[in-house]
């Protein structure tokens, strides 16, 4: 009888369900013990308990601001000043046009559609380095906000992007970004 348990477990071993079972009995003696030697609850104190997850709601009318149907806002403009897109086209003109010219004359005719802190900016710059040199159609705006606006300008080497301000309601550019196509 001792030799016949010996030959059915000797075979039972060398399967995979055998080797499964050896490697199960092995996992929960390990659990079994570190849960004697932890005292025996079920949450250690060394481990923090998470924060509840948020509450999920599926009613419509629970606004969560990131969505939003309403449109964006509409540039500010005070009266007699130039619209934001004008103001977007001037300054990529001169912008593009640097061929022929010294940096201060170059400079000097961005300074009507700069901020004073973009114009201290690109003081000093070398037309020369302009990857430009023709606008290519209207700018098209993105509003931010009533006094922030983008205006992405389409130039014959890529995309000049200018952030437009008006704290008062006259449009300047306080940025620009260059983007090759």
């Amino acid at each position: 009888m001792r030799r016949m348990l010996e030959q059915a477990l000797n075979r039972l071993f060398r399967t995979r369900w055998g080797v499964a079972l050896v490697l199960l009995a092995v996992v929960l003696a390990i659990v079994g013990l570190g849960r004697v030697f932890a005292g025996g609850n079920d949450t250690p104190s060394a481990v923090s308990v998470p924060s509840p997850v948020p509450a999920v709601t599926v009613n419509p009318s629970d606004e969560d601001g990131e969505l939003g149907t309403e449109a964006p806002p509409s540039p500010v403009t005070s009266k007699g000043r130039a619209e934001p897109e004008a103001v977007a086209y001037a300054f990529a003109s001169a912008w593009v046009d640097h061929q022929n010219v010294s940096a201060k004359a170059w400079h000097d005719r961005l300074v009507p559609n700069a901020t004073q802190r973009l114009s201290d900016k690109l003081e000093g710059v070398d037309p020369a380095s302009i990857p430009a040199t023709r606008v290519l159609g209207r700018p098209g705006l993105v509003p931010i906000s009533t006094t922030i606006v983008n205006a992405v300008v389409n130039v014959d080497s890529g995309k000049l992007t200018l952030r437009l301000v008006s704290p008062n309601g006259h449009w300047l550019v306080d940025g620009v970004d260059w983007e090759r196509s």
